[in-house]
């Protein structure tokens, strides 16, 4: 079935966009192109190929959990515009009930 440009007007309604004459011919042939693309997909040949969710294997990526030295808390709020007892100091951002 090919699509014509009554598919491409019906989805360019659906999507909430306005087109022009030139642009629905244009987008007939691009969407029709790649409609044919997933028909081809249909035909391949797949027989023996376990299903999949993810073509790559999956890992972990993340690297260990390890404690290393980082800012002391003077250096961390050195900058800091506002600062109490130790800690940034910040304004309130829920009302009180």
């Amino acid at each position: 079935m090919a699509l014509t440009e009554k598919d491409v007007d019906h989805v360019a309604k659906l999507a909430r966009l306005e087109i022009s004459a030139a642009e629905r011919e244009l987008y007939t042939k691009q969407l029709g192109a790649v409609l044919e693309h997933a028909d081809g997909l249909k035909r391949a040949a797949v027989e023996g190929v376990q299903p999949t969710a993810h073509v790559l294997d999956l890992f972990n990526v993340l690297r260990a959990d390890e404690t290393r030295p980082s800012l002391t808390r003077d250096a961390a709020l050195k900058n800091a515009p506002d600062k109490s007892k130790g800690c940034f100091k910040v304004p309130k951002i829920l009302e009180q009930m």
